[in-house]
């Protein structure tokens, strides 16, 4: 049972909108997916809540920020969601648990500086070597001098570029309703979801 974390210290990154398109990703694919909320704000619980009942189900999980302990049994994967700053204690128990770390970005200097850091203390940390990080760009828009700034940065990182999401009004949309890239019609998503065939691919090894 995989559990895949969504973290990065900076704020506004993406965490949730990653999170709860890629619980969707794999409930649309069969699996028996929670999605876990660590993030005070609970975004990602207040997205599941509004999450109509006729579509593949994804379980929530309730997530004590100080003690974070694994799901219950018939769980095949885990997806958990996570605040910004995190760091500290909070850190180490979300590590504890966790068996691929997602990293989203998006094409600002900030974003870089605070995830070029992040990486360093997640390969120093005592469950670095055990951990498998992926990068995933958000919002990048094609033939910006700020995406080519990126992918540069990115090819420097000894961490995999998984994929590349595009800046689109689609998540915005879909996360209003509780709803995924795999809860509409594909023809009207077409190009985000062949966006996240790597993704997908992944994830639901």
């Amino acid at each position: 049972m995989p559990v895949i974390v969504i973290a990065n210290p900076k704020g506004g990154v993406g965490k949730s909108t990653l999170a709860t398109n890629l619980a969707g990703c794999l409930a649309a694919a069969g699996h028996a997916v929670m999605l876990g909320d660590a993030d005070r704000q609970h975004s990602a619980a207040q997205w599941l809540a509004q999450r109509p009942p006729q579509l593949p189900l994804i379980r929530g999980w309730e997530v004590d920020q100080d003690r974070i302990v694994r799901p219950p049994k018939g769980t095949t994967h885990v997806v958990l969601d996570t605040p910004a700053g995190l760091h500290g204690g909070r850190l180490d128990a979300v590590l504890r648990i966790a068996d691929r770390v997602l990293i989203p970005l998006q094409p600002s200097l900030f974003d870089i500086q605070a995830t070029h850091a992040f990486v360093q203390t997640l390969r120093a940390h005592r469950r670095g070597a055990q951990l498998e990080l992926g990068l995933v760009g958000m919002r990048v828009r094609d033939h910006t001098i700020a995406n080519e700034q990126l992918h540069q940065y990115l090819a420097t990182l000894p961490v995999p570029v998984v994929a590349w999401l595009r800046d689109t009004q689609n998540y915005v949309q879909l996360a209003a309703r509780g709803l995924t890239l795999w809860d509409v019609a594909p023809s009207r998503v077409e190009r985000d979801l062949e966006q996240w065939q790597p993704l997908a691919a992944w994830a639901a090894r």
